[in-house]
């Protein structure tokens, strides 16, 4: 046992006390006899100025032995002086063992009165002595701090009772250290022997003090209190505390112990399990393991390169143990190396007319869409009938090889079928499908994977979807394409390069796998609601198909097809419980809709169909005929209006209709202008974006110069301010289309005449007032479809688009091409000037009827 107490100059060191200092120490300690015994004798003994040592960190109590090793030059000094003197010493300890040199304000005022018995001088210059406490002291006042410390000191006596009570303290004490001492198997025997025989509970306490660990505080408050029955109960709570630490040590050090031999246990079991299999002929777990990933590797049918980098792997993994860390992160590597579908692919089904008839029945119209997958089985089907033929006598092309699959973007508004086509796609083809969602991914490891240095690493979304479908050539839809986020991890849309690219998927390298995989036969189909967001090199890598909004005529099909009977079943209703008639549809589609696709839609038949399936609950059991007023009862008030909204908005000068595209389709926004005096002024409202800003100055410009030929005065636009707004200012606005429709509504309010109610317009324009093409056409003439807008007016570029509407929406709507901003006018503007009497008429009536 090793106990140190450390002072400003002085080491307490048992072990490294010469042998025989020790020896008279134990000696002494065992024996315990106080130097002094007599008050009388100790009070004529104590020098009237007596050497103070400052102790670090430790108490020296009365009857107690203490080796001390002394260092500080001034203690050193101190030392010398009393050894050729009595050896009278006075021993307090310093309020911060910190402090090396401590001042009399940083010492305690109660210490122990020692005397110096041995002194053992040191190669290293230190002093190791062994002194013996006396009795208790209290510093009356310093005398003199140089060379050393000195001060007077008077005695303190100590109470010692005599009583039953004390008795039974000694006794809890003396069981206490026994218990302490069977978990400190380095105490001295002599020690503990000495502690059991003691009958005097000063020297009992004073002892055990001495070699227990206690605060310094706790060993200060000890030789401070007054009474032995004090002292004794402080002690017990001292060596309850220390038994508890020493306890709760012993029960972590068992708990290790336990787990080592618990560990051992295993090893030796393994090995001898191991022995036994070799006897019976029987390869252990892990070799096991290791055979069954050599078959499941010559099984994959797996590339040169990721067989030969899968054999490595297995090659290392054979000689690890299983219990080291890097075999758990060889052996799932290994894992999905052999479960990925290497060799698998599903046949497809080459039979044209079945896949038509699939087509049609999960989805209506989609016409380009549909030619194009029957093309692409067309062309397999083809190929695989001349296959011999085809590859007889042709020169093989090393720089490019035959493109298996297909990478197509389906872009449209929402709600118009895009993520269903996928399903459908690979229920036509019989292909396995699978689909992933890419808004808001923006780590670029989600693509490509982790590298398997980094701890949890995985291979990326692409070849978990692989390993999911278990299939080579999955029809696999990329959702929302034009929603990748991209960050300081990395681009998505850049890994996605490599994914969509025929020319390089073939060869996809995974982070995480770091082999080849062959992407090249799968069908990649991704969605998105507009191309602007999506890089053009990626854009650039897919074959773009546009999915436009539905007419009220197709809205009404999908609805009696599709929508209708899927409610129904999902609300739990028998299909002649529940009929909807055409008109009860339309007036869904005209009042409760106002979108391209057909989601809102299916929502307002779902909420009737549970108001039926609710009054049925209650009792209702009459099959229920849907009609308009039926529509009326059950959906309340209809939250569109667009007819009379036109009419009304655009029976005053000054206001236009044009037509407008937005990533959820085409929609019908009005541009209004009015005029005030004042100073030449042009100001533009209804949160614009710089590019629509710039196109209203373009317009008003060109307006302004053909004033003369409206009439105007030379000076009409000094002495006037103009207001350009759009409504609907919480939403932002920009892009050049709505150039000829500003042009109209300043041209409007400068004749006094008011633009036709039938008619909307889009096109972009020059300062010379040329029109120009602009894009989204289709999108922009269902959505004045829909609002009942039956002429057009467009950029004569833009003809060619009309080829692309449905045969209802060319028969009922008119079309006006134009190549300047006066055919425009002169297509939108009334030939009459504005009579006021006709709106008041107007509004009249209406509010009348209404």
């Amino acid at each position: 046992m090793q106990i140190l107490h450390m002072t400003s100059d002085v080491e307490f060191n048992f072990e490294k006390m010469p042998q025989s200092l020790r020896n008279r120490d134990e000696k002494k300690r065992a024996s315990t006899t106080p130097v002094i015994d007599d008050d009388d004798d100790f009070n004529e003994q104590i020098p009237a100025e007596l050497p103070i040592l400052p102790l670090r960190g430790t108490v020296v109590y009365p009857h107690t032995a203490i080796p001390l090793t002394v260092g500080q030059p001034r203690s050193i000094r101190l030392v010398d002086d009393v050894a050729t003197s009595n050896r009278m010493v006075g021993l307090f300890a310093a309020k911060d063992p910190a402090l090396e040199t401590p001042n009399p304000d940083q010492i305690y005022e109660i210490g122990t009165l020692a005397q110096i018995h041995r002194l053992f001088r040191a190669p290293d210059g230190t002093i190791r002595l062994l002194v013996q406490g006396i009795a208790r002291i209290r510093i009356d006042q310093y005398t003199t701090t140089e060379p050393y410390l000195k001060a007077s000191v008077i005695p303190v006596p100590e109470q010692v009772e005599e009583s039953l009570e004390i008795e039974a303290l000694i006794r809890n004490v003396v069981d206490q250290f026994t218990q302490l001492s069977d978990l400190m198997p380095n105490l001295p025997t002599e020690l503990i022997a000495s502690a059991l025989n003691l009958d005097d509970p000063l020297q009992l306490v004073y002892t055990i003090a001495t070699y227990i660990r206690i605060d310094l505080e706790d060993q200060q408050n000890l030789l401070e209190i007054e009474n032995s029955s004090e002292k004794l109960r402080v002690l017990m709570g001292l060596l309850r505390k220390e038994l508890d630490v020493l306890e709760l040590g012993h029960k972590i050090q068992n708990e290790a112990q336990s787990e080592m031999e618990k560990v051992q246990r295993e090893y030796f079991l393994r090995e001898q399990l191991k022995a036994i299999q070799r006897e019976l002929g029987e390869g252990d777990e892990q070799v096991v393991e290791i055979e069954e990933f050599r078959e499941k590797i010559a099984k994959a049918n797996m590339p040169e390169e990721a067989a030969r980098e899968a054999k490595r792997e297995l090659d290392r993994l054979a000689k690890l143990p299983t219990a080291a860390a890097e075999y758990g992160v060889i052996r799932t590597y290994l894992d999905w190396m052999v479960n990925l579908p290497w060799d698998v692919r599903t046949d497809d089904m080459l039979d044209i007319p079945h896949a038509r008839q699939v087509l049609d029945e999960d989805h209506y119209d989609l016409i380009d869409i549909k030619e194009r997958i029957l093309e692409f089985l067309a062309v397999r089907k083809l190929r695989k009938e001349r296959g011999e033929a085809l590859t007889k006598d042709k020169v093989q092309d090393y720089m490019r090889r035959r493109r298996e699959g297909a990478i197509l973007c389906f872009v449209g508004p929402p709600g118009v079928g895009k993520t269903s086509l996928g399903a459908s796609i690979a229920r036509s083809m019989g292909r396995k499908f699978t689909r992933m969602s890419l808004g808001g991914v923006r780590d670029e490891a989600e693509i490509r994977g982790f590298r398997r240095t980094y701890v949890g690493a995985m291979p990326g979304r692409i070849v978990q979807t692989m390993r999911r479908v278990e299939s080579r050539n999955p029809v696999i839809m990329l959702d929302e394409i034009d929603k990748l986020g991209r960050d300081f991890r990395g681009d998505p849309a850049s890994a996605l390069l490599e994914v969509l690219d025929p020319e390089q998927n073939s060869e996809f390298r995974d982070h995480y796998l770091d082999v080849p995989f062959d992407l090249s036969e799968a069908i990649f189909i991704t969605t998105a609601n507009e191309l602007d967001p999506i890089p053009r090199p990626l854009l650039d890598r897919m074959e773009v198909i546009e999915l436009s909004g539905y007419t009220e005529r197709e809205k009404l099909q999908i609805a009696k097809q599709y929508l209708v009977p899927r409610q129904n079943e999902e609300n739990g209703l028998f299909p002649d419980e529940v009929t909807f008639s055409d008109e009860a549809i339309l007036k869904i589609i005209q009042d409760y809709t106002r979108e391209a696709g057909v989601r809102s839609l299916e929502r307002q038949i779902g909420k009737v169909a549970r108001k039926i399936v609710t009054k049925i609950a209650e009792g209702t059991h009459t099959p229920v005929r849907v009609t308009p007023d039926k529509v009326r009862e059950l959906l309340a008030h209809p939250p569109y209006g667009y007819r009379t909204d036109i009419e009304e908005r655009v029976m005053r000068p000054g206001v236009a209709t044009g037509l407008a595209w937005t990533p959820v389709g085409g929609d019908v926004l009005f541009v209004e202008a009015t005029q005030m005096d004042g100073r030449a002024e042009f100001q533009l409202t209804g949160q614009l974006g710089a590019v629509m800003q710039e196109s209203a100055r373009a317009a008003f410009s060109y307006i302004r110069s053909k004033s003369l030929d409206f009439g105007l005065a030379a000076n009409y636009f000094e002495t006037h301010a103009f207001h350009l707004h759009v409504p609907a200012g919480a939403i932002p606005k920009d892009g050049p289309s709505a150039g000829v429709t500003i042009a109209a509504a300043l041209a409007s309010l400068f004749t006094n005449r008011l633009t036709r109610q039938n008619v909307a317009m889009t096109g972009e324009i020059t300062l010379h007032g040329q029109v120009l093409p602009v894009g989204g056409v289709k999108d922009k003439i269902l959505a004045a479809h829909r609002m009942g807008i039956d002429t057009v007016i467009l950029p004569i570029r833009n003809e060619p688009e009309l080829e692309k509407l449905p045969d209802e929406v060319r028969r009922s709507m008119k079309f006006i091409m134009a190549k300047t901003v006066d055919e425009v006018l002169e297509a939108a503007l009334e030939p009459e000037v504005y009579d006021p009497t006709v709106r008041r008429q107007y509004l009249s009536h209406h509010h009348l009827s209404s």
